[in-house]
C-alpha cells in the first residue's frame, strides 16, 4: 500500500528532526512551519521545551501580511534573527521540518543568516 502526501510528510519531518537531536549540542532549534498561505518560525529550546522567540508572516508589524511570497518569508527571517540577538541566542540549528530546503524557507534561511544568526 502506497503512503499518502501526508505520511510520507511526516516521515520526512521526524527524519529530519531526529538528525538534529542527534548532533544537538545545546542551541536552540529554529523550526519553520509553512502554510499554503504564511510562513512562521520559532526558537526551541528542546531541553526545557519552551519558545525563545517567534516570528509570523501573521504579524502586522512586519507589513507582509496577506502577502505569500519569498520577500514575505525573507522579512520573517529578518524578523527572527533579531529577536533571537534581543533572547542573547547567535547560533541555532536549522530545522526545515518536512519542508523542501527551496523558495520561500531558503529565503528565512538566507535572511536569517544575513542578520546574524548562525546556522
Amino acid at each position: 500500500m502506497a503512503l499518502s502526501k501526508r505520511e510520507l510528510f511526516l516521515k520526512r519531518r521526524l527524519r529530519v528532526r531526529n538528525k538534529l537531536r542527534a548532533v544537538n549540542t545545546g542551541k536552540p532549534r529554529l523550526s519553520v512551519h509553512r502554510s499554503n498561505k504564511n510562513i512562521s518560525v520559532q526558537l526551541i529550546d528542546d531541553v526545557e521545551g519552551r519558545t525563545l522567540a517567534s516570528a509570523s508572516s501573521l504579524e502586522k508589524d512586519l507589513g507582509v501580511v496577506g502577502k505569500n511570497n519569498v520577500d514575505a518569508a525573507a522579512k520573517v527571517g529578518q524578523a527572527i534573527a533579531e529577536r533571537a540577538k534581543k533572547a542573547g541566542i547567535d547560533a541555532a540549528y536549522f530545522d526545515r521540518g518536512g519542508f523542501l530546503f527551496h523558495g520561500k524557507v531558503k529565503a528565512l534561511a538566507e535572511a536569517a543568516r544575513e542578520a546574524g544568526l548562525k546556522i
